[in-house]
């Protein structure tokens, strides 16, 4: 299915401003909250998801950048390509609801609160995934065993006696002017209004234990040492998980270095060595490259140094548009021991004037490749 222009979801310009995305936003959050829509919810709600992805990217300055770049590919590989379910809506975007329904209401209830209690949110677990440079070259799925808190089967709540069920508690008191009435946190609780009654062997004092899962995890191409992926609702589970919902599980990624190839950015590098007589008289040489092997032509009197490029054939760009290149860079290998009749020959050659270095300026020095590569 083709996304619709960002702009056009929410209702503004290309040079909308940041206020009046926000406007025009929660605008839209009021009119399509599914609460607000009883008699067509799913539809509602669609709408509601649709207007929050739209906002998530137009409300960030990089993002937006990007967007306005590249459109719809330039978000490729990152989590607003995948679309946000309820969850992330609220948790990202607590304030403006806030500002739209007032403090009464409940992010997770997708309606206004009793004021019994307060939605709770489980920990993020934290993990670090190997990649090969194939994979990190295709992408690939990978399951991994996590150790995650789960409700115990078998675990009971009652009313916190301490709050009544309410999750917070009222005082009066007495002052100069008159009494004052605060409201607090029931501390017994923690908010939840709940207590548990009955809590299964092995489980903390929230009702929690630790149980092995095996999570499958998305891991798109392009990706590099240090980036981070986020697999909503595989952390832990919260306390009183009836009135919660579980952590993320945040994937570090660390990569596997290459035997032959050297990684930078998109880009990869080789180190080919070569003969005398190949780089005197040219030579085909295969190099090393993700998919397999690539051939390239050395041509005659070809300088140590020199660096050849594969276009296409490094990395792809996480952002979803094009891919890098093998850089191959040109060393002579100069042998350590040579026989008599190779001494003679090159003794011979001392002073013959091909033999002899005449750089001229098509010669890149050190700099000069160092400068280009880097540009």
């Amino acid at each position: 299915m083709v996304k619709k222009d960002y702009y056009e979801v929410l209702g503004v310009s290309k040079n909308a401003s940041s206020e009046d995305i926000k406007r025009a936003y929660r605008k839209l959050a009021i009119k399509y909250h599914p609460d607000k829509n009883p008699d067509n919810k799913k539809k509602a709600e669609e709408k509601f998801k649709e207007s929050a992805e739209a906002y998530e990217v137009l409300s960030k300055p990089e993002k937006r950048q990007r967007y306005d770049k590249f459109g719809h590919e330039g978000l490729k590989g990152s989590s607003s390509e995948s679309g946000m379910n309820m969850e992330d809506i609220f948790a990202n975007f607590g304030d403006i609801f806030a500002d739209a329904f007032g403090e009464g209401f409940s992010s997770f209830g997708f309606g206004k609160s009793t004021g019994h209690s307060r939605t709770i949110k489980g920990s993020d677990l934290r993990i670090r995934v190997k990649l090969t440079l194939e994979e990190v070259y295709r992408g690939i799925e990978k399951k991994v065993k996590v150790k995650r808190l789960k409700m115990a089967k078998g675990v009971r709540f009652k009313n916190c006696i301490s709050c009544n069920g309410t999750g917070h508690i009222t005082r009066i008191t007495n002052t100069i002017l008159g009494k004052m009435q605060t409201t607090s946190q029931c501390n017994i609780c923690h908010g939840t209004g709940k207590r548990i009654e009955n809590s299964p062997f092995g489980a903390n004092k929230y009702g929690l234990i630790k149980e092995e899962e095996l999570v499958n995890i998305k891991i798109p191409a392009g990706l590099s040492e240090g980036m981070q992926l986020k697999v909503s609702g595989k952390g832990n589970e919260a306390p009183y998980t009836y009135n919660g919902f579980p952590g993320d599980l945040i994937v570090l990624i660390e990569e596997i270095p290459h035997s032959k190839l050297k990684r930078e950015g998109c880009n990869l590098h080789y180190d080919l060595y070569i003969s005398f007589p190949d780089a005197i008289l040219g030579s085909l040489k295969e190099v090393p490259t993700i998919s397999g092997k690539a051939r390239i032509k050395i041509d005659a009197g070809t300088q140590s140094g020199k660096t050849l490029r594969l276009k296409n054939k490094g990395l792809p760009n996480i952002e979803g548009y094009g891919y890098g290149s093998i850089l191959v860079h040109i060393n002579l290998w100069t042998p350590k021991k040579i026989n008599e009749e190779q001494r003679k020959f090159f003794e011979k050659m001392r002073r013959n004037e091909n033999f002899l270095p005449h750089p001229g300026n098509s010669e890149k020095s050190f700099f000069d490749r160092v400068r280009e590569m880097f540009s």
